[in-house]
């Protein structure tokens, strides 16, 4: 894989592509390619070694293209085998679809980053399952680790459409609720809620003894607010309007936007869970690597 495969660790490259089994498996074989030019190349993304098949060993860690050279079989052995069970929630509410100029919209992103996760998950052996939620939890794939599991969840990543008002903190409850097992959740949301609420819903999780991954997801100009002179914003979820001018308001604007990312930040920190601010222009990259190195610790 050549300098190429990093381009698909671009968002604007990656969501050109229809397909959502395609984005993820160029994003992380971009990511692999990345890896083994950086300091993390030590993660354990590919097998250590082959043996020769014994009885009672699962077909499905038979190497074929080794049968095909050699006509005797052989198992992958990989450095780390773990039963690590991982949840995908991801926010699908109507905040979620939005998009500045002409970037990525955020549920595009983040279904682009699940889906990319997922994939890099079943590579693991790890299982994967995936939560959509908007006002409240719409759909529920508890995890599994076969590829043909993985295929409904990429197909469940590439129906999601932006519908319904913000509910992460009820949501996330409810998810908890339906988690009979502990594992790692990473939730991929932009968070517009009550932060004590949803506070509140991730030590819930922490609660029922889940590693916690928050992937923060913003758009760039939710974040700095650098619109030009009279504006008319219109609330996504509820269709309100308010006529501005957005210099009066920029600073105080980004003072409020850096308390409320400050408020999920520290409050993540205190409760031992691992807090990502993204935004759409982020490389998936820094999201994959933040899944490994929690995979690593827990190993």
């Amino acid at each position: 894989m050549s300098a190429s495969a990093l381009q698909f660790l671009d968002p604007r490259v990656v969501t050109r592509l229809a397909n959502m089994e395609l984005r993820a498996r160029l994003v992380v074989e971009g990511f692999i390619t990345g890896l083994h030019r950086s300091p993390y190349h030590g993660f354990s993304v590919e097998f250590a070694e082959h043996r020769q098949y014994m009885p009672g060993d699962s077909i499905r860690f038979v190497d074929w293209k080794i049968y095909g050279k050699t006509d005797r079989y052989y198992i992958k052995e990989y450095e780390e085998e773990t039963n690590l069970r991982s949840t995908i929630v991801l926010d699908t509410s109507l905040s979620m679809g939005y998009a500045s100029g002409n970037r990525v919209s955020k549920l595009d992103y983040g279904a682009s980053l699940a889906a990319a996760l997922a994939y890099l998950m079943i590579r693991q052996q790890d299982a994967v399952g995936l939560v959509c939620f908007d006002e409240e939890l719409r759909s529920y794939l508890p995890p599994h680790t076969t590829r043909a599991y993985l295929r409904r969840v990429l197909i469940s990543l590439q129906k999601a459409r932006p519908s319904g008002r913000t509910g992460a903190a009820r949501s996330l409850h409810q998810a908890a609720d339906r988690m009979k097992r502990r594992g790692l959740v990473i939730i991929i949301s932009d968070l517009l809620d009550d932060p004590a609420g949803v506070i509140g819903a991730l030590k819930h999780l922490r609660h029922k003894k889940n590693e916690v991954i928050v992937m923060h997801v913003l758009d760039p100009m939710e974040r700095s607010f650098a619109f030009g002179s009279d504006a008319v914003f219109r609330d996504v979820e509820t269709a309100e309007r308010v006529t501005t001018l957005p210099w009066q308001i920029q600073a105080s604007y980004r003072a409020a936007m850096a308390q409320f990312i400050d408020t999920y930040k520290r409050e993540c920190s205190e409760h031992a869970i691992d807090y990502v601010m993204m935004d759409t222009e982020t490389p998936f990259d820094v999201g994959l690597t933040e899944y490994l190195a929690r995979r690593e610790r827990l190993g």
